[in-house]
């Protein structure tokens, strides 16, 4: 068959369009490739004071919520913290499992527990500062480390407790000793949340802190209409100020991470927005430290 001449140029240009279009297709294809090779999951394991909340839950929030979009586009975050879930019953239920069938090489693992392994009174979370919580803490490393990931210690964040003088209290008894203890143990960083946040309170004073923790008038907020004082858990200001101290002692302690943290910055309302409107609560899109 034929082709008439004055269809060659015709021709020409078709052959031309497709392959332009087969080549941008397949260089982006490629460049999705390497952007998902290159891309770490930051993993957290951890209790109420870490775990994501719905909307019917707002303005409670946890510190999880808030850090994945204080590192840029090469960090996912998985926050898988669960409220209630102690260090012990967090493995029981095979939530750890769960974490260590999908972590790659080179990903972390952020481990935050201990206000539920204090609670004596349920044998099914109570952990012993001086030999399971640490025993139980070391599988979260030895887990990780097995599968070429990076384990963190992260310090059980303080409660909002003040003395008679408006001295900020240590809540958390033998707990942040003891993983301190583990992370020299095992030669594993340690961010001292317990610490940086029990500092943080002093400055702030026991009238400021009521704006970082769940402390709502009643009618104020349809979520919880009869108000409430809550001492444990924070309101998304207080969620974001906790994941700011997280990942400025990422910095201090120049740990790789770092080097993912945006360099962007923005007030902690900017963060809560950005949050808010993503239906899966991915990241590194604003900056917020």
């Amino acid at each position: 068959m034929k082709i008439k001449w004055f269809l060659l140029p015709i021709l020409f240009v078709a052959i031309l369009i497709f392959s332009a279009f087969h080549s941008a297709r397949t260089t982006s294809k490629q460049t999705l490739m390497f952007q998902q090779k290159n891309r770490i999951t930051v993993y957290l394991a951890g209790d109420s004071t870490v775990a994501n909340y719905p909307k019917t839950w707002e303005p409670k929030a946890g510190w999880g919520q808030m850090i994945a979009a204080m590192f840029d586009e090469h960090v996912i975050v998985k926050n898988v913290a669960v409220p209630g879930r102690s260090s012990k019953s967090f493995i029981k239920e095979g939530r750890l499992s769960r974490i260590l069938n999908q972590i790659h090489k080179g990903d972390y693992l952020l481990i935050q527990f201990g206000h539920n392994d204090e609670k004596i009174e349920d044998p099914t979370r109570y952990t012993d500062p001086t030999t399971t919580y640490k025993s139980y803490l070391k599988q979260y490393i030895d887990g990780s480390r097995k599968r070429g990931a990076i384990p963190v210690l992260v310090t059980p964040v303080e409660r909002r407790q003040f003395s008679r003088d408006n001295q900020a209290l240590a809540t958390h008894g033998q707990y942040p000793d003891a993983m301190r203890e583990v992370g020299r143990e095992e030669k594993v960083a340690v961010i001292d949340l317990n610490k940086k946040s029990r500092e943080l309170f002093q400055q702030q004073g026991p009238v400021k802190t009521k704006e970082l923790f769940l402390f709502l008038d009643a009618g104020v907020n349809h979520n919880f209409l009869r108000g409430v004082k809550d001492n444990t858990h924070f309101q998304e200001k207080g969620a974001y100020m906790m994941a700011r101290l997280v990942v400025m002692e990422i910095k201090a302690q120049k740990l790789p991470l770092q080097m993912y943290i945006s360099n962007k910055r923005s007030c902690h309302m900017e963060c809560v927005s950005k949050w808010k409107n993503q239906k899966k609560f991915m990241q590194g899109q604003v900056a917020c430290y």
